[in-house]
């Protein structure tokens, strides 16, 4: 398991997690401790648009979402700097409404190399793969 920080809801499937969240253009201001629901369903991860508004995190574009009911809204993305377990790198996180439930989404846990293991629920390094291409298969996928 990467983090001690990391809890099962065995009942309901449901998996939690501590990360520190921090601006990545701004040492100078302290990271915050946010408990997350790791959402591997979800691309983006989600925290309240206040706290990511005390980070002084900039807002650099907008996107539409779908909720699980069909509606659509549209919400701010933003950058941050999430470390999970010793594991830091920065991620797209969305400035959500108040009272929304912090989520550790799919983009965020790739980019720190972390995966849920199905079964167990416990949050695990990934195997990373690399294939390797030879220079003749490489110039023959170029010129096809």
């Amino acid at each position: 398991m990467v983090s001690d920080e990391t809890r099962r809801t065995s009942a309901v499937g449901i998996t939690f997690t501590k990360a520190r969240l921090a601006n990545p253009h701004r040492g100078d201001l302290a990271p915050l401790e946010i408990e997350f629901l790791i959402d591997t369903g979800a691309i983006f991860s989600v925290v309240p648009a206040s706290l990511l508004d005390g980070l002084g995190l900039p807002r650099l574009e907008r996107q539409e979402f779908t909720l699980a009911d069909g509606t659509h809204v549209t919400y701010d993305i933003g950058e941050a700097m999430f470390v999970v377990g010793g594991r830091g790198r920065t991620s797209q996180v969305v400035f959500a409404p108040e009272g929304v439930t912090p989520l550790l989404g799919a983009l965020t846990l790739e980019s720190l190399g972390l995966m849920v293991n199905p079964v167990t629920r416990e949050l695990l390094p990934m195997r990373l793969l690399l294939a390797r291409v030879g220079l003749r298969y490489a110039s023959e996928l170029a010129s096809a």
